[in-house]
């Protein structure tokens, strides 16, 4: 078998028969997420999901962070200093020793590229002897835990280099990568000198299948072991099945709506609001996602430290959606949509179909904003589109399901997406600073007590301006071969669980 290659050979197939769906057979992973490059800024997710590789922290069911490749940290008293302390006998799975020259350079590597770890205020990473990283920052920094703990901090091997590029997933998970053929598939190994607690599992596959049919059709028929994100109709025809068992658990991510905040139709809070108040969230959970999980603000209950339960709910009133736009100076033609100033209100809603559910509430949305006057077109694309959008400025409306979760901590996520200038995947042309300086203090203050309160500050700033208006809270769910015993969800979508499944005998 080809060992930490950056290409595979030959594409690997799936068979049409359940063949490897016994005892020491290779669990057949399939997910809707292509593997766009080697490089983890661009897919560390799924060589972190797969077990492949591993992040100095990582995070307990609840999201705190707990030793991993660095088994203690010490902070010093003015909070600029870091020091990781890193487990012994650790190996990558090119049989080389980690050391803490190779972590500091694998870490270094990984902030000058796109990712969490790029924002953290940091000055220096080096080692201290061999087993000892050391990072320091130019100014306190309460979250860099749940930075480290990012898939896009992964541990590489120092033969996984050419230079500053990716050349080969080398890294020290219970799984070594012996496959890879992006965009659609790799496969995996028991890594046999993994320093951990060793997976009973010998060997799993990943695939990336974009259409939820086919994925569950897959689940069914047995040719996959392990199914990622349902669609709803297929979700509950499975309910019925006896051929697959079905994981459900909510998730710290929220359907949204992004709205471009600086677009003249969309530049103030009443047009917002408006939206906002022509959705009917309930209705629409029900008969799409088919669970109870209208979002009343941005943070589901399970996220409690962000949900704020003072805020006013965020509800359906299209009397009220078309009051605010009246007092705009909106006024309904005779086809229907409401125009001003010889400019009709028709706007594009951009989505994907990577989540199934996506294109059918953006179809629900478009009849209900046609409701109220609003014309909406429906740009159901590739997930990209939204941040290149974005970044180009031409993104009117999107709809995405935004996971809070990225790391363990939401801060990471709200920093990348609501801090100053916005984010790809939060905030456009809107600033707070109220918000603003909400958010920065909590990097510097450490206090229970103290963040709580700058997280409901925060919290309440995006529920009054809607410079994202939420839709739906979320529920994750797999399908699962009967035959699979061990498997889970993980609420942080970090690992899909390979090294607790075991063949049932």
């Amino acid at each position: 078998m080809f060992k930490n290659i950056g290409v595979s050979i030959s594409l690997l197939f799936f068979s049409a028969a359940p063949s490897f769906a016994a005892p020491g057979g290779a669990v057949n992973v399939v997910a809707p997420f292509e593997i766009t490059g080697l490089d983890p800024a661009k897919s560390g997710d799924i060589f972190l999901r797969m077990g492949i590789v591993e992040t100095l922290v990582e995070a307990d069911k609840a999201g705190n962070p707990v030793a991993s490749l660095a088994k203690s940290w010490t902070i010093s008293d003015d909070g600029k200093v870091w020091r990781f302390a890193l487990q012994s006998g650790v190996k990558f799975q090119d049989e080389t020793v980690m050391t803490a020259d190779a972590v500091a350079a694998s870490l270094n590597i990984a902030r000058g590229k796109p990712g969490l770890l790029a924002k953290a205020p940091i000055e220096t990473i080096t080692a201290d002897g061999a087993d000892t990283v050391v990072i320091t920052l130019s100014k306190p920094f309460v979250p860099l835990l749940a930075f480290l703990a990012e898939s896009r901090a992964q541990i590489l091997a120092p033969a996984s280099y050419e230079g500053k590029e990716v050349k080969a997933i080398i890294g020290t998970g219970p799984f070594d990568l012996t496959q890879i053929q992006p965009p659609q598939s790799l496969s995996v190994e028991r890594f046999a000198h993994y320093w951990g607690a060793k997976p009973s599992i010998e060997k799993a596959t990943f695939l990336s299948v974009s259409r939820p049919e086919t994925r569950a059709l897959m689940a069914e028929s047995g040719d996959a072991d392990y199914v990622f994100n349902l669609d709803p109709a297929s979700r509950t025809r499975l309910a019925k099945s006896k051929k697959v068992n079905l994981l459900s658990v909510s998730i710290p991510r929220s359907v949204l709506l992004k709205v471009n905040a600086g677009h003249e139709f969309l530049n103030t809070v009443k047009a917002r609001e408006a939206l906002s108040a022509a959705i009917d969230r309930e209705g629409l959970a029900i008969a799409i996602l088919r669970y109870p999980a209208a979002a009343t603000q941005l943070f589901p209950p399970s996220l409690a430290s962000w949900h704020n339960d003072a805020l006013t709910p965020l509800s359906y009133d299209p009397e009220k959606a078309k009051q605010l736009l009246a007092e705009l100076g909106w006024t309904m033609q005779s086809d229907g949509v409401l125009a001003k100033d010889g400019k009709p209100f028709k706007l594009t809603l951009t989505t994907y179909p990577d989540r199934p559910e996506l294109p059918l509430i953006a179809a629900v949305l478009q009849q209900q904003f046609k409701d109220i006057g609003i014309q909406v077109t429906i740009n159901s694309t590739n997930s990209s589109e939204i941040p290149a959008k974005h970044q180009d400025g031409t993104l009117e409306l999107a709809l995405m399901a935004r996971n809070f979760a990225l790391v363990p901590d939401p801060i990471g996520t709200m920093l990348s997406d609501y801090g100053r200038g916005g984010g790809d995947w939060g905030a456009m042309n809107w600033s707070n600073p109220e918000f603003e300086n909400a958010l920065d203090a909590l990097t510097r203050v450490a206090d229970p007590d103290a963040s709580k309160l700058l997280r409901l500050k925060a919290v309440e700033a995006i529920q009054t301006d809607l410079p994202v208006i939420p839709v739906a809270w979320y529920q994750q769910t797999i399908a699962v071969s009967p035959k699979l015993e061990g498997a889970t969800i993980d609420p942080f979508e970090r690992s899909f669980g390979l090294d607790k499944m075991r063949w049932a005998p």
